[in-house]
């Protein structure tokens, strides 16, 4: 028999996904190629997961009342607004195999997160992307957008945007959001990030879930609290939403460790993350000085990482990895957006002496560039 007999046509031709994040194979290696917290997990966590290991005697609690509680009270939503995935990308696979049905579109950007697309396709839908224009700085044109989605049934947006870094504010996304909901269209909403910005607070769209009937937002705690072993996503909408994504939610998919330290990480420990995004948003405008100085031509950040082009000092990403990677820095190929950023890359913000270990790199990396 032959495999490709047997396989969901749907499934024919769809690669594997690639992520950055892989520096911990590599001995001695510094991973720029991840966007997580600086500061690593709290010191606490081995004592709140040692604690939490009480109640592993018994099946985890499938609705996640207590975690989806904490969260409604963090974020001022009902907990029937909530929620809860093992990571986001748990929630990224439950949204298209809830709402698209085989054959119907959904608009995605370009260059942004792959598991949209690669969900997408894997429940049968069609992808149309949408590309953001270096000559608009890498942003979402609305009337582009709003145009390319007259016949979509859901729109993708990241924000920040992975791998841009580019934040669109919070008017401009509502915006959107209701338009799109005025044609029966469908807005999933990656938050992910956005913890790690100072002002997150003025950015998010969390609160305004129940003024739509078709937006969904999703969040975790893997990069604001360094964590993405333990998997720990959640998403927000209104109930009917929320309702229908519980239906194609695996049965017990967060088990109870996950659940009790998400929820005493939420309840007790958020300043851990709210300093780091004091640090990054400090530590940004000094790598832009920095790296601007030795001649690696970079633009200021929106967020706490960047994704630059190679073209100002004549390399090409796999050289420059390699180099980069002689001093112990992994940085993010970002050939696997496209062929339009085969010469770009990606790279976050740590702290200062981890900065200025990777600013040495480039330095070493660019001598003898002609």
């Amino acid at each position: 028999m032959n495999a490709n007999d047997v396989i969901r046509k749907d499934l024919l031709g769809i690669g594997d996904t690639v992520h950055g994040g892989q520096a911990w194979k590599l001995k001695g290696v510094e991973d720029f190629s991840h966007n997580l917290n600086p500061f690593g997990p709290p010191i606490c966590l081995h004592k709140i997961i040692f604690d939490a290991a009480a109640g592993i005697d018994h099946y985890p609690d499938d609705s996640s009342s207590d975690l989806r509680e904490t969260l409604s009270e963090h974020f001022k939503v009902d907990p029937k607004n909530v929620i809860i995935g093992a990571g986001s990308s748990d929630i990224i696979r439950m949204f298209p195999n809830t709402f698209l049905e085989r054959g119907d579109k959904a608009l995605i950007m370009n260059p942004s997160f792959a598991e949209y697309s690669h969900q997408c396709r894997i429940a049968g839908a069609v992808v149309k992307e949408l590309p953001l224009r270096e000559s608009n700085d890498l942003r979402i044109d609305v009337d582009e957008l709003l145009t390319s989605s007259e016949d979509v049934k859901a729109v993708y947006i990241c924000n920040p945007n992975n791998p841009t870094g580019r934040i669109e504010p919070r008017d401009k996304i509502l915006r959107i959001v209701k338009e799109c909901s005025e044609r029966n269209t469908l807005v999933f909403l990656d938050e992910t990030l956005l913890e790690l910005v100072p002002d997150h607070g003025d950015i998010s769209c969390i609160e305004y879930v129940n003024e739509f009937d078709n937006l969904v937002i999703i969040g975790s705690l893997t990069k604001s609290f360094a964590i993405p072993g333990i998997r720990i996503g959640f998403g927000f909408s209104n109930e009917n939403i929320i309702n229908a994504m519980n239906k194609v939610r695996m049965t017990w998919n967060v088990g109870h460790i996950e659940q009790y330290t998400a929820a005493c990480l939420i309840r007790d420990h958020m300043d851990h993350v709210t300093d780091a995004a004091k640090l990054m948003r400090s530590e940004s405008r000094y790598m832009h000085r920095e790296l601007n100085d030795i001649g690696f031509k970079v633009g200021m950040t929106d967020s706490f990482f960047f994704f630059e082009s190679l073209r100002s000092i004549g390399m090409d990403v796999p050289e420059f990895k390699k180099r980069m990677l002689s001093s112990d820095i992994m940085i993010r190929d970002c050939g696997s957006f496209g062929e339009r950023f085969r010469d770009h890359i990606r790279f976050c913000v740590k702290d200062r002496k981890r900065n200025d270990m990777f600013i040495d790199a480039v330095r070493k990396t660019m001598d003898g560039v002609s």
